[in-house]
This record gives C-alpha cells, structure tokens and sequence, in this order.
C-alpha cells in the first residue's frame, strides 16, 4: 500500500471517529437542549398526544381535563369548565408553556413523574395508553362561586383568600379581573400568542393573581398584628387594658402629627384596647407600635408567617412589614401604611392563625392526587408553619375582633346564630386614587371553619375611613363565609 492510499485511509479513519465522537455529544449531551428547543416542532405534537389528568375541586367537579379530538396531529386538547372562575388556579396549559396548578403539577399531570412509574409499567404491560395523573384541590366550590360573585358585584380589582384555619387549606382564591384559560391552551400557537399578548397589556392585569402575587399596604386590618404584639410582650394586658388615645399623635423627628379618621377623638383620650379596635382608632396603635420598637413589631409579623418564601404549591410573593427607619415610620408602618406591605393569602393566614388558637398551618392548594385508575398517590399532609401568639393571647384577640364586628365598623360581617370574628381597614395608596377596601375575618368564632381576607381595590371612594372596610369588604367576605358554613 502506497503512502497516498495510507493517508486517504487513515483521513477516513479520523472523519469516522469524529462522526462518532459527534452522534455520541448529540444524543448524550445535547439531547436535553435540542429536546427542549422550542424549534423542536415534535414536542409540540407530543404536548398533545397524552391525556392529561384532571383538575378537580371537592373530589368531584371537574376544573380542567383533556378531550380527544378528531385531528391526526393533537389527539387531545386541554378544556375548563367556568374557565373564569378558577383561571388563577388552574391556570392555562399553552403550547409552549402553562401557569399555575398546570404548571406546578405538570408531571404528575402529563403523567411523567417518577411517582407514576409503577402506574406506567402496568399500562406498558397491559398495553394500555399513558394518562396523567388526576390533582384534586382543596378548592370548595360553593365558596369559589361566592367569593367571584361578590367580588364581581363590586365592580372593581381585587382579591380574596379562604383558607380552613385548622388545616391551611385554600377553600377559595379569586383574583379580579380574570380572564378565559381556554383562549390560552388552543392548539393554534399564533392565536395564543397573540391572545396573551394583549391579555398582559391590559391595564387591569387578567393575567396576575393578586391573591398570591401582589402586595398591598394592609391599613387597618393590620392593627390585630400590632395588638398582638401588644398582648404578647405582657401577658397582664388584655382588652380592657386602658391605652393612650390622643386626637393627635405627634411623629418624632417631624412637624406633622397622625390624626385619627378626620381628625376625630378617639374616646375620651385613654380607651379600652377593645374601644381602640372596634373604632379602628389610628393614634393608640400608632403609639403602641413605637412603644415596643421596630424589633418587636418584626419579630411579631416573622411569627404570623410573613417573610416565609412560600409555595402552595405555586409560588407566593414574600409580605414585608418594611425596613427600619424611624419612630415616625415605625407608627405608619404600625396601622398598616408606609412600607408595610401584605398579600391577602398573608392577611388570611394572620386571622387563621388567630382563629386556630394562635397556630398558622401552612396554606396549600392540592388535597390529593391519584392515578389514572383513581389509586391515591398522595394526600395532603397539614402542616403547622409558626406559632404566632399563645392561646391566651389568640382568645384575647378573639374576643376584640368579635367586639369589631358586634359593636364596631364591621357590622355588615354578621351572620345569623354565628358569631363572627373581623377586623376592617382602609389603607391609603401612593398613586392618588381612592384608598383600598379591606375586611379579614374568621368564624364561627368559638370553632372556626373558615378563614378570610379580601381586597376590593380603590374600593374606598366616596366613603369614609374605616366604614370603607365594613361597607365594601366586610359583604363581601360574609357572603363566602356564609357558603361554607350552611355547607
């Protein structure tokens, strides 16, 4: 063999070696990228080719679930029943993406996780077809139902949290406006993009879910975090404690003073505790919050769970009572303004935790999920998340909350034969509209089965202070509370 025929050969060699070296970096390293390069038009197909288990409420109504359909290239497509109703908790399931349950779940639901691996060896033996798995929700929807009723009764934005205060579970979460999961999980990718597209332009954000994702100064309703701290810091004190209630209360370091509502006295200028809340007087928690310092307070929120990075499953943006700054601050941020800044799920889980005997259990959304032949897979496991105050304090703040809604600005929140446990707030916006409407309650208030926060939005136009709470929010929340207890 002449050396021109070697060299020929051994080129070829070499060319078959990196051809190799190649197919193997392709298939063995690249593969993952190339898989999920959304270029990649067989995941498209593929998206479609599996039925997807179902969403379900209660165990029983069905919320989304994957229908067969006469095409050859997308052999199911994702549908919702009251698509607007649950959108902020099922989410929508896009051809390349999805959001909320069906993307916190979208393994168990496309049938890939390694928890169906025995479900997926039975059906490869039987010969039968992968299905995802079905995700129950702790959803009630008698409650869903009230919640998005009566918040859309409103006519403006907001939002609502129901959570089981003994267990943390989610009974509602409602978030306005909404919008049709089902105009976002089509087939035909340019429709859906541009459907989304102008969904997120929209001034009033169908898209987010305010509920979980959004903070807002908390106002009022803030003042039980205050009285908390208050009670826990001597455990002497309760709600006949006489506290300072001036007109006015001067803000250290300042020119300025913070009034009450209007400038009105708030009693004789030394009150019962109890009084300072019914009446929502601003200058006694103001000056209780700057009496037990910036430490105490925080320490305080840190207990009722704020600060948490929480998932229920989906992730839920961090509340913050707001850095250190000064005295004049600390008060601000004491009656729920300034930096102080809360997620309804946060105001629900602070009158849970009361209501539960001073114990916040961790929110969540699933209750159980099964395979495709109904076998449970896995349950809900209630967790305690803190223990915000002890039990005397819990049943000290129960009876002043009850005093609110019995003898103070939350008279709307009464139920017959129930006695119902609240506290209402008015909280001030930065960005010149009208202030927030806001109501958090519990009941019944001797054994609590329900817990709620709700926001209505700008909700306080024309009408003054804490009234703004108990007019707008306070029906709002009753109407839901109600649904679940003649439930």
């Amino acid at each position: 063999m002449n050396s021109t025929v070697k060299r020929i050969a051994v080129a070829c060699l070499a060319m078959f070696a990196l051809l190799m070296v190649n197919v193997n970096y392709v298939q063995a390293i690249k593969a993952g990228t190339y898989s999920e390069d959304p270029r990649n038009i067989r995941n498209f197909y593929e998206r479609y080719a599996v039925q997807r288990g179902r969403i379900t409420a209660g165990g029983k109504e069905i919320l989304a679930q994957s229908v067969e359909t006469d095409s050859k290239e997308f052999r199911f497509v994702r549908q919702y029943t009251e698509g607007k109703l649950y959108a902020h908790v099922t989410g929508f399931f896009s051809p390349e993406s999805a959001d909320a349950i069906e993307s916190t779940e979208n393994k168990l639901l496309d049938g890939s996780s390694s928890d169906l691996l025995l479900r997926r060896s039975i059906d490869l033996f039987t010969g039968e077809p992968t299905k995802g798995a079905n995700v129950d929700l702790t959803i009630n929807p008698k409650a869903q139902k009230a919640a998005y009723d009566a918040l859309r009764g409103s006519g403006k934005r907001g939002a609502l949290v129901a959570l089981n205060p003994k267990t943390g579970a989610i009974l509602a979460m409602v978030s306005l406006p909404t919008y049709d999961p089902a105009e976002l999980s089509g087939t035909n990718k340019s429709k859906v993009f541009a459907r989304y597209d102008e969904l997120a332009k929209e001034k009033g954000q169908p898209l987010l879910n305010r509920a979980i994702r959004q903070t807002y100064p908390p106002g009022s309703t803030f003042k039980v975090v205050t009285a908390a701290a208050y009670l826990e810091d001597d455990s002497s004190r309760g709600p006949d404690t006489t506290v300072d209630a001036p007109q006015r209360l001067p803000l250290p370091g300042t020119t300025i003073s913070l009034p009450n509502y209007g400038g009105a006295a708030c009693g004789a200028g030394k009150v019962p505790l109890v009084f300072a809340l019914e009446k929502s007087c601003n200058t006694p928690f103001g000056s209780i919050g700057m009496e037990l310092g910036y430490d105490k307070m925080k320490e305080q929120t840190e207990k009722f769970g704020m600060g948490e990075q929480l998932g229920v499953p989906m992730s839920v943006t961090q509340s913050d009572f707001g850095k250190e700054e000064d005295k004049a601050a600390l008060a601000m941020a004491s009656i729920g303004q300034r930096s102080n800044r809360m997620t309804p799920l946060q105001m629900a889980m602070i009158a849970a935790g009361i209501a539960n005997n001073g114990t916040v259990m961790k929110p969540y959304l699933v209750n159980k999920i099964t395979d495709s032949k109904g076998d449970s897979i896995e349950d809900a496991d209630p967790q305690e998340l803190s223990e915000a105050v002890s039990s005397e304090t819990a049943g000290k703040l129960r009876e002043m909350m009850v005093s609110v809604v019995n003898n103070g600005t939350a008279n709307l929140a009464q139920i017959q034969g129930v006695q119902v446990a609240g506290k209402t707030g008015t909280a001030e916006t930065t960005d010149g509209q009208p202030p927030h409407a806001w109501f958090i309650s519990f009941a019944p208030a001797d054994d609590p089965q329900i817990a709620v926060a709700v926001i209505v939005e700008s909700g306080a136009a024309n009408v003054g202070a804490e009234a703004t709470g108990g007019h707008t929010a306070a029906p709002i929340a009753k109407q839901v509370m109600e649904a679940v207890l003649k439930n």
